[in-house]
């Protein structure tokens, strides 16, 4: 078989995928085997997930349905589908909360407790706890032609109450409106004397709601109800038009809270009277409307993890082992010299990468430090190092990618800290995220200069190293590094790329260089040979990418894809996809590692990337793939990064033709084999040390 006659591939819906693979992280919830007090971690992270899809994915659908017309794939049908399938994820939710977890916390003798269950004592603490703590800082607002509906910000707490009587200059002015500072905390643990041998705890919105009446002296409190608005929150500044894009983005961010209404949370018991006047005011439709049967935010229960301060309700503690290829107490560069180094995080620690940067700030020998920053996240370690190395003397260059989602403030002030003291800060190319993730370091070594680089599929954020799978490269390859200055130069410079040795970069050639390696294989296996391509990412949803994939496995390559989140490619259609298996593993560390295998013939290749297969990160974004040259380096991803996974018979689901995704069998046995689980066993240091251990 020479070829194959095109095929029309009926891609899966995105967001329906980035919805089931929420399904998949609340089967963690919902395992008995699972430790309480993860279950519920894992819970919260659902929805903080649902938060961001809100945030960043609905207002489109949601924009065409009010339009009611049909706006590429977004329309009233596609919002109405997607809807009805977050309801259905929202309604799972709160009955695994209210059915499961909330009785399995009382039998550990910890509970929520709400007003009708508090005995006198108990409600006389919560009174003198909110008048003094909440009171003061509560500002009813009496709705009339004089006090419009206030501002609500994204995702924060309010109460609407229905008055009755007259206020004090005798009108009938019915709705109220009370906002709740963000500042205070959501839950308020009770003390041992009105608690007892049981770790109590009570709900801020407990508290307000039942001390509504104090609000509002001279009136009667009738309907009420907490509620909650989601809006658009996906910042769009135009770069072309602007003449500084950190300023623009902090004018931006001071609106991000104000953004489209995109979902309305209300209490279950909410009347439809205020409901109705909520969704009027927001002009939102009827499937926007969630009523939930308990907190409208069950992202803030993460604070009951670090309240109850119950080990024995949690994973035990995972302590990375030091990297195995380093050798602790000695010199870091003359080792990457003499061979490529590989970290494979959580599972090995990322203090081998901040030993190799901290190493560099004090060598007098070094030069210049060049780095890539996304998302550090609020560690202050790594930046300190970098502002330590300019008052060392050394030429520190830091490309910080300002619009890093929801990540966009704490970058911008690490880059004005970092031009304080003499840095030189740049922001990437216009129009293009920097996603690329690249450390570059320059070392006087006699009369020569060597540059040492250190690659990864995840960012410098030591807090996400500890909770996300990804691999760490250190290497001194004179051509290897050497594609990594160029790169750095270009996106100071913006010159024109020279021709790189291995490196691909997007938006330049990686979409293609990707191609042309699929449809090697593809040819490989229309000659008879043996061809196999083996993938794991974090989302597939690139369309060439997808099609180029579709044909090689019609012409007989074996492809297996590992993609953690939204995969658009349906695996086993017949006609279409039998060669193509997909399946998704969700641990107990999120899977973030980029992994790329190809083999046509004799041949293979192994690239690692900063990169997953979406349009964005092909077109739109300033990204990363570089090759595995050591053989050994190379078995190790191999066999650590797809062997293991395409094995996990545990955590692992694979993705049916119609789009649903069904759990491996035989995943319930708890002797069953899970990747990350082995991963632990093999890396995991000796007892003594405490970190976090499960991601968010």
């Amino acid at each position: 078989m020479n070829d194959v006659a095109p095929t029309t591939v009926p891609f899966l819906d995105r967001d329906r995928s980035i919805l089931a693979f929420n399904e998949r992280v609340l089967d963690w919830a919902q395992r008995p085997g699972v430790p309480l007090l993860e279950r519920l971690r894992f819970l919260t992270i659902v929805s903080s997930n649902l938060d961001e899809w809100f945030e960043v994915r609905a207002a489109d659908h949601l924009s065409a349905a009010l339009a009611s017309e049909l706006k590429g794939p977004y329309s009233v049908s596609s919002y109405e589908k997607l809807s009805a399938a977050a309801h259905k994820l929202v309604a799972r939710q709160y009955a695994l909360y209210n059915d499961e977890l909330i009785p399995a916390f009382a039998r550990q003798g910890i509970a929520i407790v709400s007003h009708g269950e508090r005995n006198a004592q108990q409600q006389a603490w919560v009174r003198d706890y909110f008048e003094r703590e909440v009171r003061p800082l509560l500002i009813p607002v009496g709705l009339d032609p004089a006090h419009p509906f206030p501002q609500v910000a994204n995702k924060s707490l309010n109460f609407i109450v229905r008055l009755s009587g007259k206020d004090a200059f005798g009108r009938e002015n019915e709705i109220a409106i009370v906002k709740v500072p963000r500042v205070l905390p959501r839950l308020i643990p009770m003390p041992p004397k009105v608690s007892g041998k049981r770790r109590l705890l009570v709900s801020l919105s407990s508290v307000i709601r039942a001390h509504l009446d104090l609000l509002f002296p001279g009136r009667q409190v009738g309907q009420f109800s907490q509620f909650r608005l989601t809006r658009h929150s996906d910042l769009a500044v135009g770069e072309e038009e602007v003449r500084n894009l950190r300023t623009a983005l902090r004018l931006g961010l001071q609106q991000r809270h104000y953004g489209q209404p995109v979902r309305l949370e209300v209490s279950a018991g909410c009347s439809e009277f205020l409901s109705d006047f909520l969704l009027r005011q927001f002009g939102l439709p009827a499937p926007a409307l969630y009523r939930v049967p308990g907190p409208v935010n069950l992202a803030r229960l993460q604070q009951m993890i670090d309240l109850v301060d119950a080990p024995r309700l949690l994973f035990p503690v995972y302590v990375p082992g030091w990297p195995r290829g380093l050798v602790p107490g000695r010199p870091i560069f003359p080792q990457i010299k003499a061979r490529d180094v590989l970290i494979h995080q959580p599972f090995e620690s990322f203090d081998g990468v901040m030993a190799f940067l901290r190493e560099a700030v004090q060598d007098p020998q070094v030069l210049a430090i060049k780095q890539t920053i996304y998302r550090t996240g609020n560690d202050p370690q790594m930046m300190e190092l970098l502002r330590e190395a300019v008052r060392r003397g050394k030429e520190v260059s830091v490309v910080v990618e300002l619009k890093a989602r929801f990540d966009e403030e704490a970058n911008i002030n690490w880059s004005e800290a970092l031009e304080q003291v003499g840095a030189q800060v740049v922001y990437g190319v216009v129009g293009l995220k920097t996603h690329a993730k690249m450390l570059l370091v320059t070392r006087r070594e006699g009369r020569a200069l060597v540059r040492y680089a250190h690659l990864a599929t995840g960012n410098y954020n030591p807090r996400t190293a500890r909770l996300y799978t990804d691999l760490s490269h250190l290497t001194a390859d004179p051509k290897l590094t050497w594609d990594v200055e160029q790169l750095f130069v270009h996106l100071a410079s913006q010159s024109k790329l020279p021709r790189l040795h291995h490196v691909w970069v997007a938006p330049f050639q990686l979409q293609r260089k990707l191609i042309e390696q699929i449809d090697r294989v593809g040819a490989a296996a229309a000659r008879g040979q043996d061809a196999r391509i083996v993938l794991k990412m974090n989302a597939l949803t690139d369309e060439p990418l997808m099609e180029a994939l579709v044909h090689a496995g019609r012409r007989g390559a074996r492809i297996d894809l590992i993609v953690r989140g939204a995969c658009m490619l349906p695996a086993g259609v017949p006609g279409v996809s039998e060669n193509i298996r997909v399946r998704s593993v969700v641990g107990r560390f999120l899977e973030h590692s980029r992994v790329m295998y190809f083999r046509a013939g004799r041949e293979e290749q192994l690239y690692l990337s900063s990169a997953d297969w979406m349009n964005r990160n092909m077109l739109r974004r300033v990204e990363l793939a570089w090759p595995v040259l050591d053989p050994q380096l190379r078995q190790r991803v191999i066999d650590e990064c797809l062997v293991a996974y395409l094995h996990d018979h545990r955590d692992a689901w694979d993705l049916q033709p119609d789009g649903s995704y069904r759990r491996v069998k035989g995943a319930e046995d708890p002797r069953g084999h899970g990747a990350q689980a082995a991963l632990m066993d093999r890396y995991a240091a000796p007892p003594g040390d405490e970190e976090v251990h499960t991601w968010t």
